[in-house]
């Protein structure tokens, strides 16, 4: 009896999900419509040609396999390609399913290394006519990881950072997301893996973007053209990229749309173990304004912590700093600056690189009295921009726990009573207002914020270990 196309098809798909992982099936197969079955050849129709170019690369064996099997050996594949032309009509074009690892005899294929002006993926960031190859990765070569001092706040980060290096998408660090206040380092340990990989991997294409960037691709995309084919290319892009890293993914909360782009290049990246490392200055269950679904996938891989240096790890910062500038300084000054700039990363450089232009336009040698005399005008400066982000860093590393932990929902006594003195301090040293306050403390509501300001003045009363840890941490605010 002879089979009818939807029954071939319907066989087909049942060979194929006995071989493909369930999610790639979902995705892959399933939106695969049959067209046509005569002489032994079968029509299939697929969204795009990205589409055909994704399972022609990476499903050709299960493919070749399934049609051997239920068409016979001499059974043949043809793809019909759903494209839109200039005046944005469906356009049919029909490829022959081949064998890509055929080195001798090369098949012509759909290109999408931007050349194809019919096809074409547009890339963002440059003319079109750039191919794949030749994308730039916006890295900054002064941030590797020779130039990246390592202690407790950011080990972490650095070693998995390593370990994506020399395997990316291969371990269970993905996606990689890295957290921390500003100034921390986040930038310089993401764009250092992104190096180390094109070290280990220079056939990858590794691409640094920050979310703001990445946002107004997506805006132009859209008013570039009122179809889906400009919105389409920009996913494309993406999707064909090694490794991907997003700076600062906070700037993507309340964009809806850019965020459900986002989730569908994360998808695509993810199934084809394609490595995600983002950045944030929070942890993602406290990112506000962020779909769940992204926020559960920020949780598949590592969610690595960077913290404020202790003085050790400041002053190795700064004798790295000073020598990348070619400058010598004594350990007196080196250990002054580090026991006196504690904000956060950037301010400490920031304060050695204005310290050496005073000295270099004075022509006055780097001395005690000197770096004495600026960081008395730097803290005073500083003393107006004290944040609550500034405040919770300075509690956390002072009693000894993690912000990770502070955002929490734990009970536990070190965490709470860190929570309590932030919110007494930013009630103390900032503008903010109660609700604020408790917002940023973990999403605390007002009636905890004034329980927590009472428990805090009662402990300064009559708890002696606790005033002297609240003294010390409020050296820093004054």
């Amino acid at each position: 009896m002879t089979k009818n196309l939807f029954e071939i098809w319907e066989e087909c798909l049942t060979m194929i999900r006995e071989n493909v992982p369930a999610q790639a099936f979902s995705t892959w197969f399933e939106p695969i419509r049959p067209v046509d079955y005569r002489n032994g050849l079968l029509t299939i129709q697929v969204p795009s040609d990205f589409f055909y170019e994704f399972l022609e690369t990476h499903y050709i064996k299960v493919i070749k396999a399934t049609i051997r099997k239920v068409l016979g050996p001499e059974g043949k594949l043809e793809y019909s390609i759903m494209m839109d032309n200039n005046e944005n009509k469906p356009v049919v074009v029909k490829q022959p399913s081949v064998d890509r690892t055929n080195t001798k005899n090369p098949p012509k294929q759909i290109q999408i290394d931007f050349e194809n002006t019919e096809t074409r993926v547009m890339n963002p960031f440059a003319l079109p006519g750039i191919k794949k190859i030749n994308i730039e990765s916006n890295l900054n070569e002064n941030y590797c990881m020779d130039n990246f001092v390592v202690g407790e706040c950011n080990r972490v980060a650095y070693e998995a950072g390593l370990a994506v290096a020399k395997n990316p998408g291969r371990t269970a660090f993905n996606p990689m997301f890295i957290f921390s206040p500003t100034g921390m380092g986040k930038t310089h340990v993401c764009q250092a893996i992104g190096l180390e990989t094109k070290k280990h991997h220079p056939e990858m294409t590794v691409l640094y973007v920050n979310s703001e960037q990445f946002l107004m691709q997506f805006q132009a995309a859209c008013r570039n053209n009122s179809s889906k084919s400009s919105r389409d290319d920009f996913v494309h892009f993406y999707q064909m990229i090694d490794v991907l890293i997003i700076d600062d993914i906070q700037y993507l909360s309340d964009k809806p749309k850019t965020q459900d782009t986002l989730f569908h290049i994360f998808n695509h990246l993810q199934q084809t173990n394609k490595q995600l490392i983002f950045t944030c200055d929070k942890p993602p269950a406290e990112i506000k304004g962020m779909e769940q679904r992204l926020i559960s996938r920020f949780k598949w891989g590592l969610s690595a912590e960077m913290t404020l240096p202790d003085v050790e790890t400041r002053r190795n910062i700064l004798k790295r700093k000073a020598y990348n500038e070619g400058v010598e300084l004594s350990e007196e000054v080196v250990n002054y600056i580090a026991e006196h700039i504690k904000t956060n990363v950037r301010e400490m450089e920031g304060f050695l690189i204005s310290l050496i232009a005073q000295s270099s336009l004075n022509r006055k040698a780097i001395t005690i009295n000197l770096a004495k005399q600026m960081v008395e005008r730097f803290v005073n400066n500083s003393n107006r921009e004290i944040t609550i982000s500034y405040i919770i860093s300075m509690v956390c590393e002072e009693m000894g726990t993690s912000q990770a932990d502070f955002f929490t929902s734990t009970r536990k006594r070190n965490v709470v009573q860190a929570r309590q003195l932030s919110m007494h301090f930013a009630k103390k040293y900032t503008k903010a207002s109660l609700n604020v306050i408790g917002e940023q403390c973990g999403g605390k509501d007002h009636a905890t914020v004034i329980h927590s300001l009472k428990t805090v003045a009662n402990l300064l009363e009559t708890d002696k270990q606790f005033k002297m840890v609240a003294d010390k941490i409020e050296a820093n605010f004054q």
